[in-house]
């Protein structure tokens, strides 16, 4: 704990190595949506791919996630992250030039999935390393400050993507996200490296047996880490079941904004953004409600999404269809962002809080993983709930059922909170 020792006096904003992590995270995800945007112009207007085509480059992207997560996450509690990030970080320069140079659909999965593999190892490196510089009592702030720049990269970074194609072609967009992966490796460089190993590995050397790798043994123990520790556990049933829906959500927007009459051409653009003002509002709030559990703003959060779906898909289908319903609809979406932001921020910063550090790495590896697989269910049980019942119906089947379990999860919350200071309690006398 020697780098936290030497920040611990500091405040947050004169934590060097903590400073340098954000602005390498800040320049990375702004180059990460110039290379989304990038990619579905291409992809989606250019290339006129099938729905199919899309859909399989979005799973191409969440599938490493999915699988590798817990594997990811054991490297980065036995290698050293700085160097994990920086690896990371090189590779990408030189996958995200490959799609400057594609030429057929098939080209651009493998790059997808080559990309994705890296994504995976960088983000449990770069939660593990947050918690080696920063001291514990600066923790919650900095997972909101890392939040922030999250949200605020996507609403910016479309924007800027956006006037970059147009002035410039798409190809400029890889390029300008291989030269952010670039900075953010140099940026790296001023952040102290420190080798981790976890205690299980060390015995398993000592022994002469190595500790077993591999994605079902890292989920197992990631599991077995969650399971302890009923706060986690719970918010992470939470944190799955609001990002289902979200994704099924997002999966199925566009076919829902199709069925209102008379709907502006850019109201989608619109909605879109204000539910990204949200969420990054909802870092700001979630300070303000320090004196709240974790699960009460989760449960909040569950409760104010599935309202807004719900909602959403009444106006859909009974209006009313003028200036006023409209309007509506905007700050449904604004309300959405900030439902989602008070479910995924508190969860982040308990997560940080009640994870030893030398097991960051694995813990965040398997969220991950359960995280990327409710993304890929989302979409398709959108796409199967759209098609049997309507894009109406379906998002206040969804919202509703989102609804319901924020409101369980506000009913059991004492229930939940005794049971994790019970586990808490027998955690120290166990190791004693």
């Amino acid at each position: 704990m020697v780098q936290q020792t030497a920040t611990a006096g500091k405040g947050l904003l004169q934590n060097r190595p903590f400073l340098a992590l954000m602005a390498s995270q800040l320049i990375s995800n702004l180059g990460d949506w110039l290379h989304v945007l990038a990619l579905l112009t291409m992809v989606g207007l250019k290339w006129n791919a099938t729905p199919w085509q899309i859909t399989t480059a979005m799973l191409c992207m969440l599938l490493p996630m999915l699988l590798g997560g817990p594997v990811a996450g054991m490297l980065a509690d036995r290698m050293e992250r700085k160097k994990l990030m920086i690896l990371s970080d090189v590779a990408r320069i030189f996958i995200v030039l490959g799609l400057v140079f594609v030429t057929q659909i098939w080209h651009v999965y493998v790059l997808l999935i080559a990309k994705s593999i890296f994504d995976v190892l960088f983000s449990p490196a770069k939660n593990g390393k947050i918690k080696e510089v920063v001291a514990p009592e600066h923790l919650e702030k900095a997972v909101s400050y890392s939040a922030i720049i999250e949200q605020g990269t996507k609403i910016v970074g479309p924007a800027i993507g956006g006037m970059l194609a147009v002035a410039f072609g798409i190809a400029s967009c890889f390029i300008i996200d291989a030269a952010s992966f670039l900075v953010s490796a140099i940026i790296l460089f001023g952040v102290p490296g420190k080798r981790v190993i976890d205690a299980e590995f060390a015995e398993g050397e000592k022994d002469g047996s190595p500790a077993k790798s591999g994605f079902w043994s890292g989920m197992a123990a990631g599991m077995k880490i969650i399971a302890g520790i009923p706060m986690i556990a719970f918010g992470l049933l939470t944190l799955a079941m609001a990002l289902l829906v979200l994704q099924l959500a997002d999966s199925q927007t566009v076919v829902l904004f199709r069925e209102i009459p008379g709907i502006p051409e850019n109201l989608l653009g619109w909605s879109i953004a204000l539910s990204g003002v949200g969420a990054l509002m909802a870092a700001g709030i979630s300070q303000l409600l320090r004196s709240f559990s974790p699960l009460a703003k989760m449960g909040t959060g569950g409760v104010m999404l599935g309202i807004v779906f719900v909602g959403a898909g009444f106006f859909a289908q009974h209006g009313p269809f003028n200036g006023f319903g409209y309007s509506l609809m905007l700050i449904l979406f604004f309300v959405a962002g900030l439902g989602a932001g008070l479910t995924f921020i508190p969860f982040q910063v308990a997560l940080q809080q009640r994870t030893p550090e030398s097991l960051t790495g694995r813990v965040f590896g398997t969220v991950t993983s359960v995280t990327s697989a409710a993304s890929v269910i989302g979409p398709i049980l959108g796409g199967y709930l759209v098609t049997a019942i309507g894009p109406q119906f379906a998002f206040i089947l969804s919202g509703g059922l989102m609804a319901l379990f924020g409101v369980l999860l506000l009913i059991f919350k004492p229930m939940i909170l005794k049971r994790d200071k019970s586990a808490t309690a027998v955690q120290p006398a166990a190791s004693a």
